[in-house]
Order: structure tokens, then C-alpha cells, then sequence
């Protein structure tokens, strides 16, 4: 049966969500984060960099959100929740599959180093460490999060779902830049359709599953 090795509060709870989506039968392993918000040592033994998500199934052990997602789709869900090949639909579910984490979450990371460092530096070096992370966010991220957040608006604005009129894989894979963005971006401001998207992947009944198997989750923490 397939396992899923879920970090709490981590992006594995989308793996959780699109396992729930398909009706996909499969075991929860938990992790819990240490104290400084890190993974465990344990899933050294799953994988070697240690990191969630991560799944093993069938002899396989798979990493990176979008691989597993590629794979569970792939593996079982029978033509769901993945547009038809060689339709546009289909080109746009390939790139907004793999931009969530390799475009998006980028300035969405920089946003909560940049915030956190001033709360951790020591206390004499607060001040100093504190102006040189506002000017990183004023000039450097917050327009390219800015940028992105505006250009899921306009893409929101075509269609209902991120590759179309039907919610797929993409959309599961783009809702932890969404939330994140909300949570600590200020995606709420000037973005109703990003914000709409929220309220309607968040009244999915399979979302609502996962959370309870997956536990507490809190983006942007």
C-alpha cells in the first residue's frame, strides 16, 4: 500500500489532499517538527536529504511534490484530475505542475527569511540586521512577489482552475504558493480572483478529509 511520510504543518498535506481526491487507499506515517521547525533525523531513513514530502509505494521511494504528484496521477488516477495529452489544457497542467515550486515559492521562501532574521539575530546586532532585510524585501522580493501574485490573478481571470475549466493536479500543487502568499504576502489585497480560488479549494470535500487525517497545518508559519 502506498505510505505516505508526512512532516506536520508541511507540503505533504497536498499529497494527503490528492490521495483523498482520487480515493487513493494508503498509510499515513508521522513526523513531527523539532523545535526549530526542522524534519526529524528519521526521514534521513526514507530519504536522503530528509525532507516532505516523500512516499514509498510498490518498492518505490518518491520525492519533490510535483514527482509525486506525476506519479500518483500516473499510477491511479485513471484519467483524472489531468487534462487530455495534446491539448492545451494539458500544457498549461505541465507548467503550473512544476512552476508551484520551482518559480513561486522562491520569492515566497526569501519573504520569511527576510521577515524572521531581524526576530533571531542577537540583540545588539538587531537593528543593523533589521535594515538590511527591509531593504532586501522593498526592493528586491516584494515586487517579485508582487509580480507573481499579479500574474495569478490575470491567469485566474481566463479560467475557473489554473489549466482550464476543470480542477485538476495542477491546482492541488498551486494552492501552498496561494495560501502562503495569503498567509504573509498580502495576497488578499487587490486579488479576488487568487482569493476566490482559496474559498473554492477550500470547500472541496476531499481538502476538508485530508486536513483531518494530516493534522494541524498553519502556511506560513
Amino acid at each position: 500500500m502506498l505510505t505516505v511520510h508526512h512532516l506536520n504543518n508541511s507540503r505533504s498535506q497536498r499529497v494527503l489532499w490528492l490521495l483523498e481526491e482520487l480515493a487513493v487507499p494508503h498509510e499515513i506515517v508521522r513526523y513531527q517538527r523539532q523545535g526549530d521547525m526542522r524534519a526529524p533525523k528519521e526521514l534521513l531513513a526514507i530519504h536522503p536529504l530528509g525532507k516532505s514530502p516523500v512516499i514509498t509505494d510498490n518498492g518505490n521511494t518518491i520525492a519533490e511534490s510535483g514527482a509525486i504528484a506525476e506519479y500518483i496521477i500516473g499510477t491511479y488516477g485513471n484519467g483524472k484530475l489531468i487534462p487530455p495529452a495534446n491539448t492545451p489544457e494539458r500544457l498549461r497542467y505541465t507548467y503550473w505542475l512544476h512552476y508551484a515550486e520551482g518559480s513561486a515559492m522562491s520569492p515566497l521562501l526569501l519573504k520569511l527569511l527576510f521577515t524572521l532574521m531581524p526576530k533571531r539575530a542577537p540583540a545588539l546586532l538587531r537593528p543593523l540586521v533589521r535594515k538590511v532585510c527591509n531593504t532586501a524585501l522593498t526592493t528586491l522580493v516584494n515586487p517579485q512577489l508582487k509580480q507573481h501574485m499579479d500574474y495569478w490573478e490575470g491567469e485566474l481571470a481566463k479560467s475557473e482552475w489554473f489549466a482550464g475549466s476543470e480542477f485538476s493536479g495542477a491546482d492541488i500543487q498551486m494552492s501552498f504558493p496561494l495560501e502562503a502568499a495569503a498567509a504573509r504576502g498580502g495576497l488578499e489585497v487587490g486579488h479576488p480572483k487568487a482569493m476566490a480560488f482559496l474559498e473554492r479549494i477550500h470547500a472541496r470535500p476531499a481538502y476538508a478529509r485530508a486536513l483531518e487525517k494530516g493534522g494541524p497545518y498553519v502556511v506560513g508559519r
